[in-house]
């Protein structure tokens, strides 16, 4: 597992440089990342040709994250995870249920190398780097890199004090702004939309190539548990035998996880593309909306009328169910950042907006109030949500679902439901078996 003490140490940077030149050199590297990051396993998947999962501990249950560990490893010689934030930080909850990367790197029995930002200190960081060493016994601390080295007596004096703990240094990157990947506003710009992808990862393979010792982080990775079996009472089951879901660059977004349990389960996935104005395929059961970026083509969804027509044939019959930007696309109206408003599908009474931004984000527990595709009235479930859309109205919509956050908020109505139609701004994550009401 690649991890690091803070946020901006250089994690991403690390893991998709090491997968794409493990890759490139013939290993069979997978991915995996930790927490509900919806954007990072995209990168994952295009650096070393296979998907990523995500696994966190919060919104899936200890068999859950074993089994979607097992499914990372199945073929490959080697897994590279990308923790999320600080290493040891994570949410209010049970041992080992916390979210937090430390609490996977656990789970799966897999080392952590730690990517560590040493601008502005030197011997210090042997200090933060003890304290990472003994602040969790489930953890095994395998080495460290050193990002943003200023020069090479900097770099000498780092390695002597780091070294002394008995802690390999296995890599010294100096600092560099030729590699950062571009960013929007809900993190990186997404895998699809990077212009000229392969060679930023190619740049970055051949920067973390020439500045860390590849072979010894290779030699440090260990075995991991042995993977858990599958569960059914943590999943999601497909909501339908053939699903239509929408996917180009303004539904970009839908947990891998989830179309991998859905094909394992035997149903069939039938993609189509709003932008191209085309219709949910009329042979489906159920139409799924995944989030993404709605708010950069809102004109072209506003003109989109064979899509339009045909999602609201489709739902006369049968479920449609959208999640945040899928969500927004199902409401009467969305406002983009400029101010202009556009005319959305109209099958909820939602009304949203990019011109007042405001942030919402974290992990969310809910339990449907009424039926819909992730589960029947009463089912719990576990997921996340990160937007920055604001509601102006929700119309005269039921709520889907009580809502509460991972600090024990009280429940809140939260979604709409007309009819077939349903949406939420949370992304499912998992089911909650423990506390299932369906």
């Amino acid at each position: 597992m690649i991890a690091a003490v803070k946020s901006g140490s250089g994690k991403t940077t690390l893991t998709l440089g090491l997968m794409r030149a493990l890759a490139r050199s013939g290993v069979r590297v997978a991915g995996a990342k930790c927490g509900p990051d919806y954007i990072d396993p995209a990168f994952h998947a295009a650096a070393c040709g296979r998907p990523s999962l995500n696994l966190d501990t919060w919104s899936m249950p200890p068999e859950m994250v074993a089994y979607n560990a097992g499914l990372v490893a199945d073929g490959a010689e080697l897994v590279i995870a990308e923790g999320l934030m600080g290493l040891f930080d994570g949410v209010p909850a049970a041992p080992g249920r916390t979210g937090s990367s430390v609490d996977v790197a656990a789970a799966a029995g897999w080392p952590v190398l730690l990517v560590h930002d040493v601008g502005g200190q030197s011997q210090s960081a042997a200090a933060i780097v003890a304290g990472v060493k003994s602040y969790d016994p489930r953890m095994r601390l395998a080495g460290v890199v050193l990002n943003r080295v200023g020069s090479s007596r900097h770099e000498r004096l780092v390695r002597q004090a780091v070294e002394a703990l008995g802690v390999p240094v296995l890599g010294s990157i100096p600092r560099s702004e030729a590699i950062r990947l571009p960013e929007r506003h809900l993190g990186l710009v997404q895998a699809a939309e990077t212009a000229e992808l392969g060679a930023i990862l190619d740049a970055m393979a051949d920067h973390v190539a020439a500045h860390c010792d590849i072979a010894g982080i290779r030699a440090v990775a260990a075995p991991g548990t042995a993977p858990g079996q599958a569960s059914d009472a943590a999943a999601i089951p497909p909501p339908g035998g053939r699903i239509a879901i929408a996917r180009d660059a303004a539904f970009t977004f839908l947990y891998p996880h989830l179309a991998l349990g859905w094909r394992a389960a035997g149903a069939e996935l039938r993609f189509f593309s709003p932008l191209a104005d085309e219709p949910p395929p009329a042979d489906c059961d159920v139409c799924w909306l995944p989030g993404g970026y709605p708010e950069l083509h809102a004109g072209t969804l506003a003109e989109a009328h064979a899509f339009k027509a045909g999602l609201t044939a489709f739902a006369a019959t049968r479920p449609v169910h959208g999640e945040c930007g899928g969500y927004m696309v199902l409401g009467e109206t969305l406002e983009a950042a400029d101010g202009v408003t556009y005319p959305m599908t109209g099958l909820l009474g939602l009304r949203t907006s990019f011109a007042k931004r405001r942030m919402t984000l974290g992990y969310r527990a809910v339990e449907l109030l009424a039926e819909a595709p992730t589960g029947p009235a009463g089912t719990r479930l576990r997921g996340h949500e990160f937007h920055y859309a604001t509601i102006l109205a929700r119309g005269d919509d039921m709520p889907l679902a009580s809502v509460t956050d991972a600090y024990g908020s009280e429940p809140k109505p939260d979604g709409s439901r007309r009819g077939t139609v349903t949406g939420t701004f949370f992304h499912a994550i998992a089911r909650d078996p423990a506390h299932d009401h369906g």
